[in-house]
C-alpha cells in the first residue's frame, strides 16, 4: 500500500542518514503501516558492519523494554479470564514479596508494578540479574552496570530474587500509585506473577498467547530459534586512544528472571503485527488477542509522567494525549545492542516501529521524523509548544551547562551551549534541549523532559531524566 504521496519520503531518508551519521549507528530498520497494510519498509546502515549485510524488514533485533508492552497484555488476558485482578496485592501472588517494611508490602499491587508507581527506587539488580552474560568489557564501559564482577552476588532464580529484595533497607520514595518511577525489579516479578498464575513458564506463555496467535514467526527471547534467520550482529560504543569508536559484541544480554521487563527479539515485520492490537481495539490480523476494553485499559494515562507535555502511563504503554492533534500510544526500549520505539496513533490507523543494533536514543528521533514528514511537518517538529523567552541568554544557560552523573548507573550526561542553545550528550548523541517551564527542558526528537534542581544555595546541582537523579560533577 503507498500513502497518497510519497514526496515525504525523500525528505524523511535524507533526516533518516543525518541521524544515522550524528547517532553513529550501523544500522536502523524502519516499518510504517495504515489501516494494517505497510505502506514503508525499509533498512538504512548493516546488520553486518563488517561484512557490509544489509538490513530487511526481517532481521532480528533487540526490542527492549517494549517486551514490558507484552508482559502486559498477557496480565490483561489472565484478568479477562479472572484469574487475577489488578488491583490484587503482590503478596497474593507472591507471598515470598517481602520489604523491611511490611505495611509497605502489602500496599503494592499488580497495578502499582504495571504502571511504574510502586514507589521502590532503583535496586541496582542488573549486575546480579545478568550476571551470566555479563564480561569484564561491560563492567567497564556499558552504562547499565557498576562495580566489578568478582563482587556480584548472581540472581538466577525468582525465588533469590525475591529473598534479596526482602534483605534490602530502603524507604519508597512515596506512597503508591502516586509517583511514576520506571522499574525494570517490578517488571521482572511481573513475570513471576505470570508463571504462578498460568502455571506456564512466562516465555512459552507469552509464545502461545500472543506470538503464535498475531503469526510473529521471526521473535522470540531465544536466539537458537533463529537458526537460519537473519539476525544482526549487535554493537557498543567503545573509546579508543580518546576517539569513540563503534564496535560487536559477541554476548547479547539475558536473565531469566527479567525477561518480562525486556529482552524480547524481533523484527519491523513481526513488530508491525504487535501494533495491531492497539490499532483494532484487540485484534492481529484475524485473531482476538484483547477484548476492547483491556485496550483501552492499557492505553489510558493511569499517572501522568510529565502533565506539561501531556505525557503519561497506563499499562505497559506511555501515552501523549495531544501529538499535534491526536492520541499517541508508544512505547521505547533500549538494550545494550539494541534501541526501539513504537508508535500507534489509532485514529489515524498509523502505527510503526524503528529498530537499531546499538544502544541509543535515536529511534525516536527517527520515528518522529517519519510520521512529521507524512504529514508536511519539519523532521525535527516537536508536539510541544515552548517559549523562546525561557531560555534566557548565552550567561542564563551557562548556569545548566556542566557533567552530571547517574547516581545508580554508569551513566553521565553531558550538556553545553551550542549555538545559543543548551545540548545534551545522551549515549553519545548530541541533543538540543528546548525550554518548556521554568528548569525544565524537552530533549528534542524525544518524549522525555530533563529538568534541573538547584541546592540551597539556588545553584543547580543535579538532573532529573526519566525518574533517575544525575548529580552535577562540574
Amino acid at each position: 500500500m503507498q500513502m497518497q504521496n510519497d514526496d515525504w519520503i525523500t525528505t524523511f531518508e535524507a533526516y533518516v542518514e543525518k541521524v544515522l551519521k550524528e547517532s553513529h549507528l550501523p544500522g536502523v530498520a524502519v516499518g510504517l503501516a495504515k489501516d494494517g497494510h505497510t505502506f514503508y519498509e525499509k533498512g538504512f546502515g548493516y546488520s553486518d558492519l563488517e561484512n557490509q549485510l544489509k538490513i530487511t524488514s526481517d532481521t532480528v533485533f533487540a526490542i527492549g523494554s517494549i517486551t514490558k508492552t507484552f508482559t502486559c497484555v498477557a496480565l490483561m488476558q489472565l484478568k479477562e479470564e479472572g484469574k487475577l485482578s489488578l488491583h490484587d496485592p503482590i503478596k497474593k501472588y507472591l507471598p515470598d514479596f517481602q520489604l523491611k517494611n511490611e505495611k509497605d508490602a502489602d500496599q503494592i499491587t499488580i497495578h502499582h508494578f504495571m504502571t511504574h508507581t510502586s514507589g521502590i527506587p532503583d535496586l541496582q539488580t542488573f549486575p546480579m540479574v545478568l550476571y551470566e552474560s555479563l564480561t569484564e568489557d561491560d563492567f567497564r564501559y556499558d552504562p547499565a552496570i557498576q562495580g566489578n564482577k568478582e563482587e556480584v552476588q548472581p540472581i538466577y532464580t525468582y525465588e533469590e530474587y525475591l529473598h534479596y529484595i526482602s534483605q534490602l533497607d530502603f524507604k519508597l520514595l512515596g506512597e503508591p500509585g502516586k509517583q511514576w518511577l520506571y522499574s525494570n525489579d517490578c517488571y521482572g516479578l511481573l513475570g513471576a506473577i505470570i508463571e504462578r498464575v498460568s502455571g506456564k513458564k512466562y516465555e512459552t506463555y507469552i509464545y502461545e498467547h500472543i506470538l503464535k496467535p498475531a503469526g510473529m514467526k521471526r521473535t522470540s527471547f531465544f536466539l537458537d530459534d533463529f537458526y537460519n534467520i537473519d539476525v544482526t550482529k549487535i554493537y557498543v560504543s567503545r573509546e579508543k586512544h580518546g576517539e569513540k569508536t563503534i564496535v560487536p559484541s559477541r554476548n547479547w544480554w539475558d536473565t531469566p528472571v527479567q525477561r518480562a521487563a525486556g529482552f524480547l527479539k524481533s523484527t519491523v515485520s513481526d513488530m508491525l503485527k504487535f501494533t495491531e492490537i492497539f490499532r483494532t481495539g484487540g485484534k492481529a490480523g484475524p485473531e482476538r488477542i484483547l477484548t476492547n476494553d483491556s485496550v483501552k485499559q492499557m492505553t489510558e494515562a493511569h499517572i501522568w509522567r510529565n502533565k506539561r507535555i501531556r505525557q503519561g502511563y497506563g499499562y505497559g504503554l506511555s501515552t501523549v494525549s495531544d501529538y499535534h492533534g491526536t492520541k499517541l500510544v508508544e512505547h521505547a526500549g533500549g538494550l545494550k545492542g539494541g534501541g526501539a520505539q513504537m508508535y500507534i496513533i489509532a485514529e489515524k490507523g498509523l502505527t510503526g516501529i524503528v529498530l537499531t543494533n546499538i544502544l541509543s536514543v535515536a529511534p525516536t528521533a527517527i520515528m518522529n521524523g517519519a510520521f512529521n514528514c507524512m504529514e508536511n511537518r519539519s523532521a525535527e517538529a516537536s508536539h510541544v509548544i515552548y517559549e523562546n523567552k525561557a531560555a534566557g541568554s548565552q550567561g542564563c544557560l551557562s548556569q545548566y551547562v556542566g557533567n552530571y552523573q547517574s547516581e545508580t548507573m554508569n551513566l553521565s550526561l553531558f550538556v553545553e551551549v551550542k549555538k545559543s542553545q543548551l545540548q545534551a550528550y545522551v549515549l553519545d548523541s548530541p541533543m538540543g534541549l528546548k525550554p518548556i517551564d521554568k528548569n525544565t527542558f524537552l530533549l528534542e526528537g524525544t518524549m522525555d523532559c530533563v529538568k534541573f534542581n538547584r541546592n540551597v544555595h539556588g545553584h543547580i546541582a543535579e538532573m532529573d531524566y526519566k525518574g533517575l537523579k544525575f548529580r552535577r560533577k562540574g
